[in-house]
């Protein structure tokens, strides 16, 4: 896998790739013949979000090539080796596009025959910019096949910064470059279908809170291929994005009416994310912990038992994410979230101006945070107030991804609001985790006295995790009465 970050430009038929050596040293051109196969689904899934996949012969990297978009000019590379085969994807690629292919068959749409001339900038012979020159035949498949060809020159980003991909790019437009409107060869080739927009007014609540749902459904999607493959942070990411998505749903349920039953549904899957990241956290806070002790305080055989035997767990809870986001419910949803950034159903206030009507539901948000306060506060029996503390830091992460919704329409006020909740949230969420860390060290604990092993080490951490959960407790106080002097300044 690998990031790749290059500038596309469109060049005529007799333009000349400018003299570079005052950037580097410079070594080529070489030249290489490429032939590429583009697979899609048939109503092309994969090019409407702006992914290729392909089985591409010749060159320096022949195999199969998965390219998902991260931003602008920047893409995650896959790779595979190159197959026999030029009807089947491999496996291992086809399933990391099952969010946009949801089933449907992958064919080959289109085929790109590519004679390449390839520069190299360097710098005490490493690469740092690759300029490819290339000369194109493309040809879409179908009942009438059709043929275009072209040129166009990429600057890659090999191991360089991009203050030297950006000088490049000025000579290569000095030269007659102009920057290209396509960010690959097949989407200049293809009549890639847009993606569907709502069609809301802007400067409406409407238009304001679908745009943000949109960027939490994209988010949502940009992750799915990443939690197949276990990246570092993935289901977090991918968790935190469910989770915007349903209380923005719940926030805005005036704006974007008859939701619950998708707010349920990402409920659901947010549960089916939480495992797999809720031991990946307490993992590494243990090991984090037992680092810490001198060794002669950490007896028995704890570290594989809070780290090799959660990491098992973790990767067994993987493994049923895996499932999940291969099935038919997980498909339904995201068809569901599709239907509500394309054809949402909008009630009456949609059509108000947006910083009117939005800034009432900032305002509102803030004020169920202050009334779980108030009812936990009421509670004598410690242990079902902190129960209900438990529902003050849920509204608390409402209001801050209310007022992060908010903010491009608000402004300033709406980002101090966020910041505000959040220092609530993570008071609160410090004294959680320190209470469910003691629950987990508790049971593993347990096992290891049946074990005829030795819990010294796990009473100390117990007594770290107290203190954590203690010190949050006796925060929280003065960290809530700043925060409601400094809210009342802002809404």
């Amino acid at each position: 896998m690998s990031i790749e970050i290059e500038d596309k430009f469109d060049v005529q038929a007799d333009y000349s790739v400018p003299d570079l050596t005052k950037l580097g040293d410079v070594a080529g051109p070489k030249t290489y013949q490429l032939v590429a196969l583009y697979y899609d689904t048939p109503d092309l899934r994969l090019a409407a979000r702006g992914i290729t996949l392909r089985r591409r012969r010749g060159g320096t990297d022949p195999g199969w090539h998965l390219k998902l978009p991260k931003a602008k000019g920047v893409r995650q590379e896959i790779t595979h080796p190159l197959t026999r085969s030029t009807k089947v994807v491999p496996e291992e690629l086809s399933e990391l596009v099952r969010a946009f292919t949801r089933g449907a068959e992958l064919v080959a749409v289109a085929e790109l025959e590519t004679r390449r001339s390839v520069t190299l900038l360097q710098e005490g012979g490493t690469a740092l910019v690759e300029i490819a020159d290339d000369r194109v035949k493309g040809t879409v498949f179908g009942d009438e096949p059709k043929i275009e060809r072209w040129r166009e020159v990429e600057a890659e980003l090999l191991s360089g910064d991009q203050a030297l991909l950006a000088k490049v790019g000025k000579r290569l437009r000095k030269a007659g470059a102009t920057p290209s409107d396509s960010s690959s060869k097949l989407g200049r080739l293809l009549d890639r279908p847009p993606v569907p927009r709502a069609g809301t007014e802007p400067g409406t609540a409407g238009h304001t809170v679908v745009d943000y749902l949109e960027s939490q459904v994209v988010a949502l999607l940009a992750q799915d291929p990443r939690v197949r493959r276990a990246e570092e942070d993935a289901v977090h990411q991918m968790r935190v994005a469910s989770r915007r998505l349903r209380s923005a749903l719940k926030a805005f349920r005036k704006i974007v009416t008859d939701t619950v039953q998708l707010q349920d549904e990402l409920r659901w899957l947010g549960t089916v994310l939480a495992e797999a990241r809720d031991l990946e956290v307490i993992r590494a806070r243990f090991a984090g912990e037992l680092a810490q002790l001198a060794p002669e305080l950490v007896t028995g055989p704890i570290q594989t038992r809070l780290g090799d035997d959660l990491h098992r767990r973790e990767l067994e809870a993987y493994e049923r994410i895996k499932e999940t986001l291969s099935g038919e419910r997980y498909y339904a949803l995201l068809d569901a979230l599709d239907r509500l950034v394309t054809e949402p159903e909008l009630g009456k206030a949609a059509s108000a101006p947006a910083k009117e009507m939005l800034s009432g539901v900032a305002s509102a948000n803030w004020n169920r945070v202050t009334r779980a306060y108030d009812t936990a506060q009421a509670i004598d029996d410690y242990e079902r107030r902190q129960i209900a503390m438990h529902d003050v830091r849920k509204a608390a992460k409402r209001a801050r991804y209310t007022a992060e919704a908010l903010q491009p329409t608000l402004g300033k006020p709406m980002a101090k609001l966020a910041k505000h909740a959040e220092a609530v949230q993570e008071v609160l969420g410090a004294h959680q985790d320190g209470v469910v860390a003691q629950e987990t060290l508790t049971k593993e604990a347990e096992s290891a006295r049946q074990a005829g092993e030795d819990t010294f080490t796990y009473g100390l951490l117990i007594g770290l995790e107290r203190g954590t959960a203690e010190r949050a407790e006796a925060e929280f106080p003065h960290v809530w009465a700043e925060t409601v002097e400094a809210v009342r300044k802002v809404i």
